[in-house]
């Protein structure tokens, strides 16, 4: 489903930026996210939602490909759940509890002994709110953004990501709805096999075919970046001090 986040009520004819605070109350309020005291704004994991943390260049890949038609299905369910980016790195949210099964399933997978860059974020973690783009709050007014926005949006080179911090502001670049229902867009492992509205596969997510497609990603970026930085190393004469 490709759409545009409808606010709740219409925006004012003369909006005002938002602010952290009105940034909270329309988690906590419009959505039914807890939130963190403190600054920076950050939103409690493992509560409504859970987070798969990748490589944005490797995320827009995944989802760039869970997009095309498949099996019948239009793609249509994959582009419903909330995805956000910030920096070098993007953050999908998952069905709460998704996290402490993100292990066994990749064992399952077999991909239990590959390398990934690939952190799940449950009970107990946070990740940093993040703020709609060009968005505007008004009194009683919701996050406007696009959700059609696709990988095209991470094109480029994405920036770096340390573990301590983060490198640029987190944004949507699949913004929740207004709804407070957002747990029913959510990838999860009782997903699979559902039926949606519009028919077969039209159902939330299913959570392994995100995993599989997710860890298949990262791989390759890994593999092609080591394939580049070794012909790079190739083509280079040896220095020897």
């Amino acid at each position: 489903m490709v759409r545009t986040v409808a606010p709740t009520v219409p925006f004012p004819r003369r909006p005002l930026p938002a602010s952290a605070g009105e940034l909270r109350l329309w988690y906590e309020d419009a959505l039914g996210w807890p939130t963190v005291p403190g600054a920076p704004l950050r939103l409690a994991a493992g509560v409504r939602f859970d987070v798969l943390d990748l490589p944005a260049e490797a995320g827009g890949a995944a989802l760039e490909r869970l997009g095309r038609p498949c099996g019948g299905s239009s793609g249509a369910a994959w582009r419903r759940f909330p995805v956000a980016l910030c920096g070098g790195r993007m953050r999908l949210l998952v069905a709460a509890g998704s996290a402490e099964e993100l292990p066994g399933l990749l064992e399952w997978l077999d991909w239990g002994a590959v390398e990934l860059d690939l952190v799940a974020v449950g009970a107990g973690g946070v990740m940093d709110a993040p703020w709609p783009s060009g968005a505007v709050f008004g009194r009683g007014a919701a996050v406007g953004g696009d959700a059609a926005s696709g990988p095209r949006a991470v094109a480029g080179r994405p920036l770096p990501l340390g573990r301590g911090g983060s490198q640029g502001a987190a944004v949507w670049l699949r913004p929740p709805g207004p709804e407070r229902d957002v747990e029913a867009s959510l990838p999860t492992l009782s997903a699979m096999g559902t039926r949606g509205t519009e028919g077969d596969s039209a159902g939330p997510p299913d959570l392994v075919r995100l995993v599989n497609t997710v860890a298949t990603q990262i791989h390759r970026v890994r593999l092609r970046r080591a394939g580049a930085a070794a012909a790079e190393t190739d083509g280079q004469p040896l220095a020897f001090s």
